[in-house]
């Protein structure tokens, strides 16, 4: 079952509804090496859904006392392709490892290549 790492938006229960058809249950960890900023939303849709024009994004800095805090959530192989859904192309979905030493995706800014692996931060 995958695990996905969430620090925005789709910590409300509103958009997991709207997501997932149900309230996901999870912890709380942290991702090193990045820092959070924010992106405006175009997508009319996803706006509507989270109630939100401008959402947080992560950005890699490598940088190991740089660190994000959100919420790990297990997951169906079918709700991560609805997650990959709801996020708008500003993001890329990525392989991390969490404080915790749990394996999680988690959506980062696209913009960025981060052709390393990103868990080694």
């Amino acid at each position: 079952m995958p695990k996905l790492f969430s620090y925005g938006t789709l910590q409300q229960e509103d958009v997991q509804l709207a997501t997932f058809g149900r309230i996901l249950t999870g912890h709380r960890d942290q991702l090193t090496g990045f820092v959070q900023t924010e992106v405006e939303i175009d997508d009319p849709d996803v706006v509507a859904t989270s109630g939100k024009t401008h959402h947080p994004i992560l950005v890699f800095t490598g940088k190991p006392n740089d660190c994000v805090s959100g919420t790990v959530f297990d997951i169906t192989d079918a709700e991560l392709a609805q997650a990959d859904d709801y996020e708008v192309d500003d993001y890329k979905r990525i392989a991390v490892t969490l404080a915790s030493g749990v394996q999680a995706w988690v959506y980062v800014d696209a913009r960025q290549d981060i052709s390393h692996d990103a868990t080694s931060a």
